[in-house]
């Protein structure tokens, strides 16, 4: 076989090629530490790294979901704390002048006052703001749920905030369950068995059915007031006669705390004495309320927990997949160069007598 000079040139300028661009890969992974610069270095892993990037950026963000969540449910959490305390003062006040052993019209009116008081703290409980949002108005974060005369204008609304795939938890407890006790069950507070709106039409159509719901709601509190006594507007008996702690309803909690600001206003003594048992069954709904929250604070935790540490192995996994070994890279990089030298070298004595050589 002949061997042309051209033949030569070309294999010669082929090797030198090949070495200069493997020793331009090895620079270039020890310059970046990274195995895999570009997806034709290794379409396989290159496709995993992309994937697991992925996730993490997925993973980051329902961490961000949750810190939000977490700071609303834990703002609400201090808030129920405050109400259960102000209704065991209240509870306090109502057995201190349930008998006229310790207590006369006199001091009634003088707790009633201090009753007053516990009752519009209930209020700016209710009507309490997380940023520029209301935290008991349901959808209507910007709307004051409360009004002094302890009207609703809140709805029935979970705003659910996504904290991993197709998990969901809510981040409010809306005014409604809390202050008025509707959709409580055995189990505490209960979500609403209609799913959240779509679209224009599912918002309407929810916003109806919230509006029958709170005038059946008060209905039923309006038939269920008995006309006894000085003190029947507001008596406390009258408001609710279940317990949910009992596997039942709940109450108004603001009207118990009207209630009984009335019986001690109108020293009507068997009107305080009934007022117990219904400050009871508002403690309990409060406090049904603030484990609610507590058990989805415990959820978020753990989902966090979960996250966490799934964002490490995303890592791991991306670090074994494209990190390159930085021993191996610089023991290549002196091969290839020592191989480049030696090509040149020899690819010079190769191609160096060329026909003008012979002519001289």
């Amino acid at each position: 076989m002949r061997i042309a000079d051209k033949m030569q040139f070309t294999q010669v300028q082929g090797n030198i090629q090949k070495n200069r661009r493997e020793m331009s890969d090895l620079q270039n992974q020890a310059a970046t530490q990274k195995r895999i610069t570009k997806p034709s270095d290794d379409p396989l892993a290159a496709a995993r790294v992309l994937g697991n990037r992925t996730e993490e950026r997925g993973n980051a963000q329902f961490v961000k979901n949750i810190n939000q969540l977490k700071s609303f449910l834990e703002f609400t959490d201090q808030s129920l704390g405050e109400l259960g305390e102000i209704f065991m003062r209240a509870k306090e006040l109502a057995v201190g002048q349930a008998s006229d052993a310790g207590a006369s019209a006199q001091t009634r009116l003088i707790t009633a006052s201090e009753v007053e008081q516990i009752y519009n703290q209930a209020v700016q409980i209710g009507n309490r703001k997380l940023g520029e949002r209301f935290i008991f108005s349901g959808y209507k974060t910007q709307t004051q749920p409360f009004s002094q005369n302890g009207e609703y204008f809140g709805d029935d609304g979970d705003m659910r905030i996504q904290t991993h795939k197709e998990s969901f938890v809510a981040m409010n407890i809306p005014g409604s369950k809390v202050f008025l006790g509707r959709g409580l069950s055995a189990d505490g507070i209960t979500r609403p068995s209609i799913d959240a709106p779509r679209n224009v039409d599912e918002l309407n159509e929810l916003r109806d059915q919230e509006q029958l719901m709170e005038e059946q709601q008060q209905e039923k509190d309006y038939n269920s007031l008995h006309t006894r006594g000085p003190a029947a507007l507001g008596r406390p008996a009258s408001i609710g006669d279940r317990d949910p702690v009992d596997q039942d309803g709940g109450i108004n909690i603001l009207k118990v705390l009207k209630g009984v600001e009335i019986a001690m206003r109108t020293n009507d003594k068997a009107a305080i004495q009934d007022s117990l048992d219904t400050l009871d069954q508002a403690l309990n709904q409060v406090i049904l309320a603030r484990a609610e929250v507590g058990s989805r604070i415990m959820a978020v935790n753990n989902t966090t927990d979960t996250l966490q540490k799934a964002i490490v192995d995303n890592k791991t996994s991306a670090s074994q997949l494209e990190d390159a070994d930085v021993f191996q890279v610089v023991s290549d990089i002196n091969k290839t160069d020592a191989t480049l030298r030696a090509t040149l070298e020899t690819s010079g004595k190769l191609i160096g007598p060329t026909l003008l050589d012979f002519l001289k």
